[in-house]
């Protein structure tokens, strides 16, 4: 048959079979695999190396940190010993190979022991979860659209549920938004502490953000000085997050842990930023012309 006759030719569709109607069941349907089925689909490739030494010396880590003075005491003792037994004099004598290697195992011995001591003393320190202490808020603008509230919201649902934030305070154009989560208690009973946007916008924190126009990751609060300028946020925050909206913002997120927010953590905070700004700069836009509109 000729290529021409094939596309003139008309296609047989078949007709659709209609899908079966099983029957509905309230209960929940189980399926059991047997062993063979299971030993024919398993993977059959390289299996991954464990290495039985780092986790020997993980489980053993007191063991460990102390070998170095058992190795050096054992030494020591045994350099001794052999003096007392071979009838060497107790003086040492330079002019004798013996007594010089004595004193260089002596040396590597004591070298051990100190080193032992060390690492004895230097241990990392355990980084664990700290409650905030404060009150918990929801101070949202009464100014902003629902469309803007519940963005907000599903801001501070999504970091709250998936990273370490306990903490979101957002200042758009000079003005505090929102403040959600664990705030510090003013001097009332009960009651959070405002942010100050005006002293929040001087500082030297939101300026370097501002300049840098690239998110900040204070990762161990305590160590910042610039801590001072967020007031606001309960005094045992872990790290925070200084994330710019654009260049008419920044959003302040708290967390509960030191280091605990992740670079996936950062990167999915910064597309967040910048649908932030998107959704704020369009309402700052409309509510603009809305008031030339009246004017």
């Amino acid at each position: 048959m000729e290529a021409g006759t094939i596309a003139n030719s008309p296609i047989q569709w078949s007709s659709v079979r209609p899908l079966c109607n099983r029957p509905a069941t309230n209960s929940l349907s189980f399926i059991r695999a047997s062993s063979n089925s299971l030993n024919e689909g398993r993977y059959r490739g390289p299996k991954p190396r464990r290495d039985w030494v780092a986790d020997w010396v993980s489980n053993n880590d007191d063991v460990v940190r102390s070998l170095p003075i058992y190795v050096g005491g054992v030494s020591m003792l045994a350099v001794l010993f052999n003096r007392t037994v071979s009838g060497i004099a107790p003086v040492a004598d330079a002019s004798s190979s013996q007594s010089r290697a004595d004193l260089l195992t002596l040396g590597l011995a004591v070298t051990n022991i100190l080193a032992g001591l060390v690492w004895l003393s230097i241990r990392p320190k355990s980084i664990s979860v700290v409650n905030p202490q404060g009150v918990e808020c929801q101070l949202i603008s009464p100014q902003l659209p629902d469309s803007v509230v519940s963005e907000l919201l599903w801001v501070w649902d999504s970091l709250s549920a998936v990273t370490c934030c306990r903490s979101l305070v957002v200042v758009y154009d000079c003005t505090c938004i929102l403040q959600i989560g664990v705030a510090a208690e003013s001097h009332n009973d009960c009651e959070p502490l405002a942010v100050d946007a005006s002293q929040l916008v001087q500082g030297s924190l939101y300026q370097s953000v501002m300049k840098s126009g690239a998110q900040s990751y204070l990762a161990n609060l305590s160590l910042y000085p610039g801590r001072s300028e967020m007031p606001f946020l309960p005094s045992n925050t872990q790290a925070v997050i200084l994330q710019p909206l654009g260049d008419k913002g920044i959003a302040i997120i708290g967390g509960d842990m030191i280091r605990g927010f992740t670079t996936l953590d950062q990167a999915w905070i910064t597309f967040i930023g910048e649908k932030l700004d998107a959704t704020l700069g369009k309402y700052l836009i409309n509510d603009t012309l809305a008031v030339q509109e009246r004017n």
